[in-house]
């Protein structure tokens, strides 16, 4: 069954990458409006919030819908950021790596709003009851763990810091897909036995970092053959 998953769920994903940048590259006007209906799209979840608050439909339970909101689109949010690159692998077309950091951005916002929620709105930031809590349900250790990462993430995500720390920024970046790993196993324990959602994401993960890996082989693999072929000449 995972396996299945995992083999049609990289088809589905192959394909989408394939019909998307199929076209020329586009211009930096319409790459202006691109990150405009994107930036647009990531705040549609907040107004939903807003507006379904401002009606009184928050359901039965407005404080677990709220972090159940946050929590989906900052993991949404992350998996849609982390296809950026294997899209680029799969079709040598890199403008959408434009769309990188707006998008980690959004998703770290989502994820303060989800841990505000948590801390102030479930909790009324009572130190002793979240202690218990997390004893409790060490998902949200796990949660809390995923956030704590992703705040340097966040906070070196400019241009001034990338020139700063050159080939460090890179490594630090890495922890992306630790920070993912993690989101999964805390929304996997949270749904303990409807896991398919989970599963799914799971899955989808798994893709997108094994056609990093494949890729990173590859290119490894033909330095190695350089390397041999030019001590071969000499």
């Amino acid at each position: 069954m995972l396996v299945w998953i995992y083999v049609k769920t990289f088809k589905v994903l192959k394909v989408i990458a394939m019909l998307a940048f199929l076209k020329n590259n586009p211009t930096k006007k319409q790459i202006t409006w691109i990150k405009a209906f994107v930036f647009a799209v990531c705040l549609i979840p907040l107004v939903r919030l807003i507006w379904l608050g401002v009606a009184d439909n928050l359901s039965a339970n407005p404080i677990e819908f709220i972090e159940r909101s946050t929590g989906f689109w900052a993991l949404f949010i992350l998996l849609a950021t982390l296809t950026l690159t294997p899209i680029r692998l799969l079709t040598g077309r890199a403008w959408q790596i434009q769309m990188r950091r707006m998008l980690g951005l959004f998703m770290f916002f989502y994820v303060c709003l989800h841990i505000i929620t948590y801390l102030w709105l479930d909790f009324a930031f009572d130190w002793l009851d979240i202690t218990k809590d997390i004893a409790k349900h060490p998902r949200i250790l796990v949660g809390f763990a995923a956030f704590v990462l992703s705040v340097p993430l966040a906070l070196t995500s400019t241009n001034s810091m990338m020139k700063r720390l050159r080939e460090r920024w890179k490594q630090l970046h890495q922890l992306v897909y630790l920070i993912a790993i993690l989101a999964i196993v805390h929304f996997w324990w949270l749904v303990k036995k409807d896991i398919r959602e989970p599963l799914l994401y799971a899955c989808i993960l798994m893709i997108l970092l094994g056609i990093r890996i494949y890729y990173k082989f590859i290119k490894t693999a033909k330095l190695s053959n350089k390397i041999q072929t030019n001590n071969v000449k000499f």
